[in-house]
């Protein structure tokens, strides 16, 4: 498998046993922690949705839900959630959240798409979390203060299975870095999106990527967003476009940047109908989500997905996400990833 990383002398420190002993840990630890840093309560989310709705995250807008028909509704056909961007806000309006709380709950997905390696799975699970937020608030210094408080949940999840496990050494910095993407480019405009995660990482450690979504100077987007979640075309306060970003980590076991987090200001009314008309969908205003935000039924948000089994797989300094998660891998990477020292679930 030619995507596979295969780090040389790489041995698992804990065995499978003591492995679902973090997994439980870490979860259990940061989001508690998450729900504290961001004011969240959780809640329960769907598995699938019904098609049609516009309320299934669109991811790039390429990739095809796993779908099926349900019996008793006349074989209306429901989708596997990608993920619940869309979703947690009408459930904020649902449930009435104040100005300075959110959400969050435990998202499950399944992506036939994805191309399997290391870091990617069919099976995905997310903490995802939304929060209501102000006009005032849909800045880039209010980005950046919700992002640091995550940051630092995640150093204190990283604390705590250190000294569970004193085999497994700390290795994430302090503080956490910041640069949008066009910046970025200007910085390595010679190397492609990847290339270039991996060079702010390897030399920052932590780095939370903005404006995500939108063409840069160069004609080409840092990387892909659906039009209908994230606010990627505003001009914000530090004068580029996008309120939104990715934090990614230099991860030592593989080598390579590590995206831990997508998240950003949602998108307002004025926003939504600028991105659908970017991207050439503006046929979606007519669906049940857009409906709502357009008729100003929606609160104004801020929200993200953290994934689980990631979170874990760099606590836990694994270098394959199966040896976290159950899930189907190519007969040919499981015996690459036995003979490598990765023991798969």
């Amino acid at each position: 498998m030619s995507s596979l990383i295969k780090p040389e002398g790489y041995k698992a420190l804990l065995d499978m046993r003591q492995t679902e002993q973090g997994i439980k840990l870490i979860k259990d630890f940061f989001q508690q922690n998450l729900a504290t840093e961001l004011r969240l309560r959780r809640v329960t989310a769907p598995l699938f949705v019904l098609k049609g709705l516009g309320i299934n995250d669109d991811l790039n807008g390429v990739e095809r839900p796993v779908t099926f028909p349900i019996k008793d509704l006349g074989d209306a056909e429901a989708e596997v959630v990608h993920s619940l961007a869309k979703w947690k806000r009408l459930t904020l309006a649902e449930y009435k959240i104040e100005p300075g709380y959110g959400i969050y709950t435990d998202m499950n997905a399944i992506r036939a798409d994805e191309e399997l390696d290391n870091l990617h799975s069919l099976y995905v699970d997310q903490w995802d979390w939304e929060a209501v937020i102000t006009r005032h608030d849909r800045t880039i210094a209010f980005l950046e203060d919700i992002v640091r408080r995550i940051y630092s949940a995640i150093r204190r999840t990283e604390y705590l299975t250190c000294e569970t496990y004193p085999q497994i050494r700390p290795f994430l910095p302090d503080d956490i870095h910041f640069i949008h993407s066009q910046d970025l480019l200007d910085m390595y405009p010679d190397k492609t999106p990847k290339e270039r995660e991996d060079a702010i990482c390897q030399k920052y450690g932590a780095v939370f990527i903005e404006g995500i979504g939108g063409k840069l100077s160069d004609g080409k987007k840092h990387d892909g967003r659906a039009p209908d979640y994230d606010d990627w075309s505003t001009i914000a306060d530090n004068g580029k476009a996008g309120l939104n970003g990715d934090i990614l980590i230099w991860y030592p076991v593989l080598g390579r940047s590590f995206e831990l987090s997508s998240m950003g200001i949602r998108v307002d009314k004025e926003s939504l109908l600028r991105q659908l008309k970017i991207e050439g969908q503006e046929q979606r205003k007519k669906l049940f989500f857009h409906q709502q935000l357009l008729n100003g039924k929606l609160p104004l948000s801020i929200g993200g997905g953290i994934g689980q089994s990631r979170l874990c797989m760099v606590m836990l300094h694994k270098a394959h996400i199966g040896e976290i998660q159950a899930s189907i891998w190519p007969e040919e990477m499981r015996k690459e990833c036995r003979e490598a020292g990765m023991t798969l679930i």
